[in-house]
């Protein structure tokens, strides 16, 4: 392959996230192919408007059922998957389940028929739950591989980049890649470790006032937008960076980053976000994440049983599927 030989898919396309997301995609040296799909009728037009950006990416629209979902799929090397519900006031991530975990089976089902050996991407929440019925999905089809099965949680470690800048009086832009988040993607599951932050100096006030709101971020931005929606630009800001990271480690580079994966790091929990090296072929070591404080530990220990419970019902809910 030569370094513009990748064909990307975008499940969700006509989205909040997904546009946005297609748009900073259709920038990206590394993408030959572009195609994007959703259920609404708007979405052959998003691709048409893209096609009018004076880039190297080729793009292709398809909405409707089930075989425009596996036209769009066929041959793609990464399916990123935005699709389902946005959260409203008031809404859990654990809220949209039910619906969010149709949408997100039956597009990996559609996966395992068209591009099994896809590395693919997953946006769509509950992600503590969605990425575990992934699996089980998968696995019903025989194509199961655990090297290429990603968890989005990247957005947890933008905003905790952000914040812990934003305390220390930092250039936002040198806190990339340097705060450590670990667990899941939901409320008191997304632990940052912020001891581990070369530099930094915070205070107990600062230390019990960033973890919350670190954690809680994603409702800072649905009551922001009162109603009208959740986290889209930032998502798919931070669904780009991790998609451009896949894609430079197909290429041949070897990168790390952080992703909710299958992992034995904590032991009776089948998924946690941790440091992963990630290679040609897919993650070649899932890393584990050094010694934590006292707080840290005291926030670890409540989170890990909620995240076990929430990843054991994903497992189940996709164990049913048909």
């Amino acid at each position: 392959m030569t370094a513009r030989d990748y064909h990307v898919t975008v499940v969700g396309a006509a989205g909040g996230i997904g546009q946005p997301l297609s748009l900073l995609l259709k920038e990206s040296p590394l993408v030959t192919k572009l195609s994007l799909y959703d259920v609404s009728p708007v979405t052959p037009g998003v691709a048409v408007d893209l096609s009018h950006i004076p880039t190297g990416a080729e793009v292709k629209g398809h909405s409707g059922g089930a075989d425009a979902l596996a036209a769009a799929l066929k041959g793609s090397d990464v399916v990123v998957i935005p699709a389902g519900v946005p959260r409203k006031p008031g809404m859990t991530r654990d809220d949209l389940f039910n619906t969010n975990a149709t949408i997100v089976a039956s597009t990996i089902k559609s996966i395992a028929q068209n591009c099994p050996n896809a590395s693919i991407l997953i946006i769509s929440n509950p992600v503590n739950s969605t990425v575990p019925i992934a699996r089980e999905v998968l696995k019903k089809h025989g194509v199961y591989n655990p090297k290429k099965l990603y968890g989005v949680t990247t957005l947890d470690l933008c905003r905790a980049e952000v914040f812990v800048a934003q305390s220390q009086g930092w250039d936002i832009a040198s806190t990339q890649n340097k705060v450590p988040v670990i667990g899941g993607h939901a409320g008191t599951t997304i632990q940052p470790l912020l001891s581990q932050v070369k530099g930094a100096k915070f205070t107990t006030e600062q230390l019990k006032s960033l973890t919350p709101r670190i954690q809680d971020a994603g409702t800072e931005v649905v009551n922001a937008k009162a109603g009208a929606g959740s986290a889209t630009l930032s998502m798919a800001w931070a669904g780009n960076r991790l998609t451009q990271s896949i894609l430079k480690a197909l290429k041949g580079e070897q990168v790390v980053e952080y992703a909710f994966v299958e992992s034995t790091i904590v032991p009776g929990c089948a998924f946690f976000s941790s440091p992963v090296a990630i290679g040609k072929n897919g993650i070649t070591e899932v890393r584990g994440f050094g010694s934590l404080t006292a707080f840290e530990k005291t926030n670890f220990d409540a989170m890990v049983p909620e995240l076990t419970d929430q990843v054991n019902k994903g497992i189940a809910w996709g164990q049913k599927f048909e």
